[in-house]
């Protein structure tokens, strides 16, 4: 409750957002080393160096993407899964990408995700997106792009959202972009925020 009290003083005001965290328990998430600090506004690092985001920050993407119940949402970089859960918490269909072979097995063996059979986990090209199961109506990317994925705009169905922290610095905007029926593509800018990069291709070590 604090956590959602201290994300509600940061601006956060979709009601279903907070009502999300307030209910996933995020120590779940996190090597047990950081139970007492689980519930801190604060990034903490997780295998493969990546991290778990920042509440505040997993909050601020999910508000933007004005999340409705069943709608098909895909989230590029699947990390720990605490977007996902978030996602899914909130009545979504959640098709998440993740290119790090470690973190994709470590989720295909974490219990809690049974919870969510909305959750489908791909191991893959976060760039490539996921064609086969496209549109989309929403795509969230969590990680730091250097441009604005081409193949992920046509995954999107017109009318549909993408949020994406754009830049290749230690800082990028928030960007979401909304696919109008023509097929050109709206812009709106946000804060700034720091993510790991968004790298193409997949790592099978």
């Amino acid at each position: 409750m604090q956590l959602v009290e201290t994300i509600k003083g940061k601006g956060i005001t979709d009601q279903r957002v907070l009502d999300a965290i307030l209910h996933l328990p995020r120590h779940y998430f996190m090597d047990s080393a950081f139970d007492k600090l689980a519930y801190e506004d604060r990034a903490f690092p997780i295998a493969e160096g990546q991290t778990i985001s920042q509440p505040y920050t997993v909050a601020y993407q999910s508000q933007l993407l004005e999340v409705k119940p069943y709608e098909k949402i895909l989230e590029i970089g699947t990390g720990s899964a605490y977007q996902a859960c978030i996602l899914a918490e909130m009545g979504a269909q959640v098709y998440t990408i993740e290119r790090q072979k470690k973190l994709f097995d470590l989720n295909k063996q974490f219990t809690f995700l049974k919870k969510y059979p909305s959750i489908k986990i791909f191991f893959g090209d976060g760039y490539e997106g996921l064609p086969t199961y496209s549109p989309f109506d929403k795509i969230v990317v969590t990680a730091a792009a250097p441009h604005i994925p081409p193949k992920l705009i046509e995954q999107l169905k017109p009318g549909g959202k993408m949020v994406i922290p754009l830049g290749e610095g230690k800082v990028q905007r928030m960007i979401r972009l909304t696919k109008n029926e023509n097929n050109t593509v709206t812009e709106e800018i946000f804060d700034n925020f720091s993510f790991v990069p968004m790298l193409e291709g997949k790592n099978n070590v």
